[in-house]
């Protein structure tokens, strides 16, 4: 008949925890006189079992796991050693080798184990870390040691409940009070009603005899057998055995790792269904609508991180708890199962339902909702649809309420979309029906984590070095610059990239329907957009935003994007004093982004002639950098663009750098290079005459020999941006590698 293994585990240090253990062993050896492993689980812990007990293992945890042999009565006798009938393996006494141990192996070890000896003792340590659970899944019992104090019944009471969301059976989980004393407030009782389960049995606080035992090196039954502590270990083995308790439990189902996923409604073809009703959706809207009624979970404050974990472990208690109400067993079928539900219903309750995992990949860049069974995303610039759906639309409109309400916009059938940002950043934009047909509708653009610099946009081929020192150059030399491109093309990502060009004694204005420039620069005032009210007073836009800018002494000032009314103004203070703005449009070529920039101005609803309009951006205006989303999913500038002012009608534009696209290979990855056309901007020549000497080989293909004897330079000195990266050298510049250095005048 196969064996015991029992798990002693404690939810903090200092309970006594692994006294117990040891002394549950040799108890067991003794009193029931039977064969007896001890195994020491505790990794925080290293060889403090070698010292409890005096005794000192041939072999360790680690190389048990390592033994690629099999567990038998012969080949187990190289790891153990014994005493009193007591068989015993320990930890290493290095934690590092601790750290190193394979959890699976041991995992067969313990099935082996069982067929060799009846009672199997673990020190399973104080935490729920890989090893300690895996040992508790090939456990007959599981003992959670507590004392009669308020901060471990607070841990213990926290284990316990990890323990039930686990999917482990409340009988197999027992409660040991070590320590116990007479008097003592926290008494018994309340510990058990503080758990929710009644004391299984109770250990004397005994400080003298168990000082005395470890100053001997041997456990408080062989120093003190007649001891408080000795006959409160002995009690716990004899209630065990007096109530057949082991075999009783054995018959309990455990959780394991592997279990059937849950279930899918699929048609006659095998597809799934999205939408259907499958039990896993039915018992999480049955929960999430017990949790609702059962705790109001808008009670935390969102920009509180403390209240958010409290509410965040009280949610988690309550649903554990409803959980625990429901017939449960045709769905949940494992340990992954349960703790999948739980988190899944924490999700939808606290955050943002299904699209908390994707929000947390740092591979996805954009989440696309369709309704409430269409998850797309974007991951490496391809377009993938996801496994997880909403419940609802009720769910997907909780969501997109969570995400508004933290900065005052709103969406209701009046006004039935909405832009708004997440707490990272993140740009949101949702519309809901009866403007949405399909339902309700996200789409989040991510924030990235890391600020990308022009290395960054090297690196994944979006420009060259050469590039980057020209745009460095015209950033600092004061050139207002349009950054053109399609939706998703990057844009943001590009002006974010050149903003962090400007110098750092610059005042830098920005202005945005929601905010995504993320600048490196100390001196930054940042504006946004408002909506109207619910009476439909109090918007605030773009163009208001634009004007106060010209009131606020700016350097620089950075429009998000132009797509109205503001490009009038935006154009105005380019012309009138205000070099070095920037701002993106959308449209596909630089001539394209002309004819933009004629319409967007015209939305300004004043009588300016065609042709003072494109004298006006011609005067505006110096450089157009296109950038655009490939085929393949990258993301290059295709044209970086010099206006030349205006021929007649006809705006003259001279590319000054370009992609061309040569062919596709077999796996869809668009080849093609970045040439230099050999045009040199007009601004560089009036540099170069005010005494800047520019590197003229980043306008060439071809590297030269460095020159000699020249200062190298494109503008006055100054400060670099807080957090900006040194300047790039030029792989193809008519300098030194080092050549676009903080310039020198002659």
């Amino acid at each position: 008949m196969a064996g015991h293994i029992i798990s002693i585990i404690g939810g903090k240090g200092g309970l006594g925890k692994s006294q117990v253990a040891a002394n549950l062993a040799f108890a067991y050896a003794i009193e029931g006189k039977v064969k007896t492993l001890l195994l020491d689980f505790d990794q925080k812990a290293s060889g403090d079992q070698d010292f409890i007990t005096g005794m000192k293992g041939k072999k360790n945890i680690k190389e048990l796991a390592e033994f690629k042999g099999a567990i038998d009565p012969n080949s187990i006798q190289q790891f153990v050693s014994m005493n009193q009938n007591v068989y015993y393996i320990g930890m290493p006494n290095d934690p590092m080798a601790s750290n190193g141990i394979e959890v699976e192996a041991l995992g067969r070890t313990l099935k082996a184990v069982t067929n060799i000896y009846p009672v199997t003792i673990i020190d399973a340590g104080n935490e729920l870390n890989p090893l300690a659970i895996k040992a508790l899944e090939f456990s007959t019992l599981i003992f959670v040691v507590v004392t009669p104090d308020i901060l471990a019944l607070n841990q213990t009471k926290r284990l316990y409940s990890d323990l039930i969301t686990m999917m482990f059976p409340k009988d197999m989980i027992q409660f040991i009070v070590n320590q116990a004393q007479q008097g003592h407030p926290v008494t018994n009782d309340v510990i058990a009603k503080t758990l929710g389960k009644p004391i299984f049995s109770v250990v004397a606080k005994d400080d003298q005899n168990c000082i005395l035992a470890l100053n001997q090196k041997k456990p408080v039954m062989l120093v003190a057998r007649g001891s408080p502590f000795a006959k409160g270990i002995i009690d716990t083995v004899r209630r065990l055995n007096e109530k057949s308790v082991l075999k009783t439990l054995e018959k309990l189902s455990r959780p394991s790792d592997a279990g059937i996923k849950k279930e899918e409604a699929k048609d006659i073809n095998g597809a799934p269904i999205r939408g259907a009703k499958t039990p896993w959706i039915e018992l999480k809207s049955r929960i999430h609508k017990a949790l609702v009624d059962e705790m109001d979970l808008k009670k935390s404050d969102d920009n509180d991180p403390k209240a958010q974990i409290i509410l965040k472990e009280q949610t988690k208690k309550v649903v554990v708890e409803l959980l625990g109400k429901e017939d449960t067993k045709a769905v949940l079928n494992s340990r992954e199962d349960m703790n999948q539900i739980v988190k899944e219903i924490i999700d939808e309750a606290l955050g943002l339902g299904p699209l908390e995992d994707l929000l947390r990949d740092k591979t996805v860049s954009e989440v696309m909702v369709v309704g409430p069974y269409k998850i797309y995303y974007e991951q490496n610039g391809k377009l993938k649809l996801s496994d997880v759906t909403f419940t609802n639309d009720r769910q997907v409109l909780n969501v997109i309420e969570r995400i508004v309400a933290p900065i005052g916009r709103r969406i209701d059938e009046k006004t039935p979309y909405v832009d708004a940002r997440l707490r990272d950043g993140s740009r949101v934009h949702a519309i809901i029906p009866p403007s949405s047909i399909d339902g309700c509708t996200i789409t989040i653009r991510k924030f990235p984590e890391k600020r990308l610099t022009y290395k960054d946009a090297v690196k994944f081929g979006s420009m060259t070095e050469s590039m980057a020192d020209f745009l460095r150059i015209a950033v600092e030399a004061h050139r207002n610059i349009i950054v053109s491109g399609g939706t998703g093309s990057g844009k943001t990502t590009l002006i974010n990239i050149l903003g962090g060009f400007i110098q750092s004694n610059e005042r830098i204005i920005t202005c945005e329907d929601s905010a995504e420039l993320n600048f490196p620069q100390e001196h930054i005032v940042r504006l946004e957009t408002r909506p109207a009210s619910l009476e439909g007073d109090g918007a605030i836009d773009i163009r208001c935003l634009v004007k106060q800018t010209l009131r606020m002494r700016p350097d620089r000032i950075v429009v998000g994007e132009c797509r109205g009314g503001e490009t009038l103004d935006m154009l105005q203070a380019m012309g009138t004093g205000h070099d070095g703005s920037m701002t993106t449009v959308h449209s596909n070529n630089p001539r394209e982004c002309i004819g933009r920039l004629e319409t967007l101005v015209q939305y300004a609803g004043t009588s300016i002639s065609a042709r003072a309009i494109k004298e006006m951006i011609a005067g505006a205006v110096h450089l157009i950098i296109q950038q655009s989303r490939l085929d393949d999913g990258s993301r290059k500038i295709m044209y970086i663009t010099e206006i030349g002012g205006l021929q007649g009608d006809t705006m003259i534009l001279q590319d000054i750098f370009l992609y061309v696209q040569k062919d596709m290979d077999k796996s869809g990855k668009i080849i093609g290079e970045f040439q230099a056309t050999g045009f040199i901007p007009k601004f560089i020549e009036v540099l170069e005459k005010k005494g800047f000497n520019v590197p003229r080989g980043i306008f060439s293909n071809r590297p030269t020999t460095p020159a000699v004897a020249a200062p190298t330079a494109a503008i006055p000195a100054a400060p670099a941006a807080a957090g900006s990266t040194p300047r790039p050298a030029s792989a193809s510049s008519a300098v030194a590698s080092s050549q676009v250095k903080p310039p020198v005048k002659k």
